[in-house]
């Protein structure tokens, strides 16, 4: 019997998490997908998450839920409009009010301690610093300074049972070349979600951040995008 290693794979039901998790199936991981539900507007994509959790047929997926709401200081968790531009250029050029406080470390946090638990070696984060929003917790700096706390932090890691890697094959990558990798692994990404805003039928806006940004992507790759938006106009 094949004794496969296993993964901790963040797992947001978006493009990016969606596509690292297609390159640990494809590098032979047992899959540990880990999904949040933190208070966020766009909880729509914990069902997106699940759908592509049983595409994938990942050995477990697991939803936390936590409230960041309480803490806010959010577009995503508190009563913030979600910015919409229609000029690309100007993303990423400052930290959005979309940036939720200590997101991904809080992420991170709990699936260290899964990582743990399984003696897992290996966490994937699907965070950019290419086509991204500019958050500060999607930076190669801090990746590295989590998994150098990672192996500090942890009994498994002190004991010399694991060495812990943050996984981030998304990190230089463009939403294109995302995008392409995916489709070569398979990748259904009618499944994914990205909006931050939704409709209250849970249509992509088309016009924050996320969208356009997934929406370039596609174009560039010279690829139909799968969306269903509120407004189809390019």
């Amino acid at each position: 019997m094949i004794v496969r290693k296993k993964a901790v794979v963040l797992l947001s039901g978006g493009l990016d998490s969606t596509t690292i998790l297609a390159i640990a199936k494809h590098e032979g991981f047992e899959i540990h997908a880990l999904t949040f539900f933190y208070g966020q507007r766009h909880a729509f994509e914990l069902q997106a998450a699940k759908k592509v959790a049983d595409t994938f047929n990942v050995a477990k997926h697991l939803v936390i839920y936590i409230d960041l709401k309480i803490i806010g200081a959010s577009a995503l968790t508190d009563n913030i409009d979600v910015p919409k531009t229609k000029d690309i250029k100007q993303i990423g050029k400052q930290i959005p009010v979309t940036y939720v406080p200590a997101r991904n470390t809080i992420f991170l946090s709990y699936a260290l301690a899964l990582a743990e638990v399984l003696l897992s070696s290996d966490i994937f984060i699907g965070v950019n610093a290419v086509d991204y929003s500019g958050y500060p917790d999607c930076r190669p700096e801090y990746i590295k300074a989590f998994e150098q706390m990672a192996n500090l932090a942890t009994k498994a890691g002190v004991e010399g049972l694991t060495k812990i890697k943050i996984r981030t094959p998304l990190i230089n990558m463009t939403k294109e070349q995302i995008i392409k990798k995916g489709l070569e692994l398979g990748v259904d990404y009618s499944l994914t979600h990205s909006c931050y805003d939704p409709s209250l039928e849970n249509l992509a806006c088309g016009k924050c951040d996320s969208c356009i940004l997934r929406r370039q992507g596609f174009k560039k790759a010279g690829i139909p995008d799968p969306t269903k938006y509120v407004l189809q106009s390019s």
